[in-house]
């Protein structure tokens, strides 16, 4: 069965769209079966993936409120599979209120096809509400993609809150995959500050890897591209597949193990 991991932070513009699509590419490079779930009504994740937000259907949006079959809803791409999201999907919330077991649909969305994969990365939209919840009750683990600037630990400790609430008291089963610094900037004083200040708060929940600020990362979506293969040898390029490797050190694949 796949692994489920949610990139979360309710802060936006944190990388965190970024990074779901970026080691969902390296992981499916990496010979992993992968699906990337764009649960943000921004849909970034579907067009970073090169679909078309506002031409797909059904999305995710019509498998939780219109009983599409999810399996009718992915598409497949030279990157890894891909349940798209549109906005659409930000009138979701008010229509999942009057729904039975509301923090499982997505959860319940996904059993179909969990088996299917390595691993299902989430990109939650950036708040804490329902459609996050949701991505929560559904996730194995969860991922935290941290900037590095000087507003980045607040909020954190609120959001691990959360975390420690859904775990308490809806998915006993969920846990800190880890804390990803990103838009790293090694020139600067403020960024080696905050890395210290993150690994100081939280020993052992921060990746090793950085993603550092590149502008190849920040091209890639525009032209419906991982930045992977936008440009594979780039810095923030580099630095995804280094995460990977970290990531398939602590989750190696099927028959490659140790």
């Amino acid at each position: 069965m796949g692994k489920t991991i949610a990139f979360v932070n309710q802060k936006g513009g944190v990388g965190k769209t970024t990074s779901c699509v970026n080691l969902g590419a390296c992981l499916q490079a990496a010979g992993a079966k992968v699906l990337v779930c764009d649960f943000d009504p921004q849909g970034n994740a579907t067009s970073g993936f090169g679909v078309d937000k506002g031409a797909v259907f059904p999305t995710i949006y019509d498998v939780l409120i219109g009983s599409a079959p999810v399996e009718n809803a992915i598409v497949q791409t030279k990157y890894g599979d891909i349940l798209p999201a549109n906005k659409a999907l930000a009138g979701a919330t008010v229509e999942m209120i009057a729904m039975d077991r509301r923090e499982y649909l997505l959860k319940a969305a996904l059993s179909g096809v969990v088996e299917r994969y390595d691993f299902l990365l989430i990109d939650c939209p950036p708040s804490l509400e329902l459609l996050t919840l949701n991505c929560l009750c559904a996730a194995d683990t969860v991922l935290v993609p941290v900037q590095c600037e000087y507003y980045a630990l607040e909020g954190l400790s609120d959001l691990l809150s959360t975390i420690r609430i859904v775990k308490g008291r809806l998915n006993p089963a969920i846990e800190l995959e880890g804390l990803l610094l990103t838009m790293y900037d090694g020139r600067t004083n403020l960024s080696l500050q905050v890395a210290e200040e993150v690994k100081r708060h939280f020993p052992g929940k921060v990746f090793a890897t950085v993603i550092p600020r590149n502008v190849r990362l920040s091209e890639a979506p525009s032209h419906g591209k991982p930045v992977l293969a936008y440009d594979g040898s780039s810095r923030g390029s580099v630095a995804y597949k280094r995460l990977t490797e970290e990531l398939l050190a602590c989750n190696p694949l099927p028959g490659k193990e140790g």
